[in-house]
């Protein structure tokens, strides 16, 4: 049996992609490093997929020693490998991988804002090549850049030099802009890596397989047979102890313009002309400027109310802490949007995301039109009546397709059956955080799974009228499959959603 490490590095290919660099983590101390970079970094070192030279620079404001940050890390892994619904969780922690990834770390205690720290960064690099990842609030994104050109960090002369930043990627179409410009002013495009770890996820990836390797998809992808596509992200965790950062953000900002964006571009994207990265980047682009600006009454607004999940009490959104107590921050969004091309002229796509919903769940379902006419006297207006594509992407991972079938005995009797296939049940489990073929590919050069300046601003640009426009958010209970009106933005249709369970 294939083991995991060997299955992961199928999936990176040829591990001499990988180019030798150090990686310089801006916010070394922060969750985002502890959970899914360092993490990440440890399922390449288990598949032999780090490249040669590989260090780390760790950067952050409390003074300490390589050794002991590098420690502590592992200390935290050990413990988050415990959990087996975590998005790292591992039965052993192998300490001969995880040194192969921090044994030679050094360590930088500094102030992103101050320029000594990176005249300090310059010496420790000479003229290696480098990765900076600022792992950091995306109120230093800018900064850091341009502390980075100004230091004369990201010119490229012997080796490479990347900056990775995370999203989100500004707060609206004019802040995405003005960060852009700011980037551009200090990198050339080719150094920029915009980083959304959906694009990472294998279940994600595999989108496009299923779409464009299989002529059983293709020919039916198209608005002659596909009635609506409804994109689902909910969550049954709240915002945790990150509260005073979620009043800044909301659901729209968190969700939309990234993660739901990133599924909606798979999903609906013209065939590429190759695999090659600008090809993929550019059909998205493509897709993600055809979609008619979301006007305000194709939108919802919801923040979870007290409720109950899984047998226990949950507070309200407004008693969490670090929430205002009229906060009117949102904690679901829901609306529809419609592209306007040839593919998908006429054909509405939902999208909902969600905190403290009945469920966890992330998929795409493929909703095509009824039969033109009822031939087998079946109940036409049974929403369980009719083929459903759904590509199932967290937590299970698969896809299932819903059509009818004749139920066993003397009479014609119809009924809703389905045909699944699940990663788990064909593949070995491999590690997977989601960042792994990421940082994979950033360290080989690789910008397939990144996003482009212009399909960030594409996006925005797509909801800016509902970003920059105030809304009360409709109260839903938490547990629940969320609020009333997101309902009555499909009823009008005559459509329902699918329901999360």
């Amino acid at each position: 049996m294939t083991s995991p490490a060997d299955q992961l590095q199928n999936v990176l290919g040829q591990t001499s992609a990988s180019q030798p660099c150090k990686l310089v983590i801006f916010g070394a101390g922060g969750d985002l490093t502890r959970r899914l970079l360092l993490t990440s970094l440890y399922d390449l070192a288990v598949a032999n997929a780090l490249p040669a030279g590989f260090q780390i620079i760790a950067i952050d404001r409390d003074e300490q020693k390589a050794q002991d940050w590098a420690d502590r890390h592992f200390a935290l892994a050990e413990q988050d490998a415990k959990d087996p619904s975590a998005e790292f969780s591992c039965p052993h922690l192998d300490r001969r991988a995880w040194d192969r990834v921090t044994h030679n770390a050094q360590y930088i205690a500094g102030d992103f804002t101050r320029p000594e720290l990176f005249t300090t960064l310059s010496e420790t690099l000479g003229g290696d090549s480098a990765i900076f990842y600022c792992a950091v609030a995306a109120r230093f994104f800018a900064p850091i850049a341009t502390a980075l050109g100004e230091a004369g960090l990201l010119a490229e002369k012997a080796g490479f030099r990347r900056i990775v930043i995370e999203k989100p990627f500004g707060h609206d179409l004019a802040s995405a802009r003005a960060l852009d410009e700011t980037l551009r002013r200090q990198a050339r495009e080719s150094q920029i890596y915009r980083i959304d770890h959906f694009m990472g996820k294998e279940a994600n990836q595999g989108i496009l397989v299923a779409r464009f390797s299989n002529v059983l998809f293709e020919p039916l992808w198209r608005r002659e047979y596909i009635d609506h596509v409804q994109i689902t992200a909910a969550e049954t965790i709240g915002v945790e102890s990150r509260g005073a950062f979620y009043e800044h953000t909301g659901a729209l900002r968190d969700m939309v313009p990234n993660h739901l964006f990133v599924l909606l571009s798979l999903i609906a994207m013209e065939p590429p002309s190759s695999l090659a990265a600008e090809a993929i980047r550019q059909e998205k682009t493509r897709l993600l400027e055809a979609i008619r600006p979301v006007r305000a009454q194709d939108y919802v607004a919801g923040q979870y109310g007290a409720g109950e999940i899984a047998g226990s009490p949950v507070a309200a959104y407004r008693s969490e802490p670090g929430v205002a107590t009229d906060s009117q921050t949102e904690t679901y969004v829901a609306m529809r949007l419609d592209i306007d091309n040839w593919r998908w002229g006429g054909v509405p796509f939902y999208l909902r995301t969600g905190k403290r919903m009945k469920a966890r769940r992330t998929e795409i379902n493929i909703v095509f039109k009824k039969p033109p006419y009822a031939l087998f006297n079946q109940d036409m207006n049974d929403p369980r009546t009719g083929n459903v594509i759904r590509f199932l992407l967290d937590p299970v991972r698969g896809v299932s397709i819903g059509f009818d079938a004749k139920q066993p005995g003397l009479e014609e009797v119809i009924a809703p059956v389905t045909s699944s296939f699940l990663y788990d049940s064909f593949f070995p489990k491999a590690p997977n955080v989601g960042y792994e073929a990421l940082l994979h590919d950033c360290m080989a050069g690789n910008q397939m799974l990144f996003q482009s300046a212009g399909t960030i601003e594409a996006a925005w640009a797509a909801i800016d009228n509902v970003a920059t426009t105030p809304v009360t958010p409709c109260l839903y209970e938490a547990g629940s499959q969320g609020p009333a009106e997101a309902d009555a933005l499909l009823a009008r249709d005559g459509r329902q959603w699918l329901p999360v369970a």
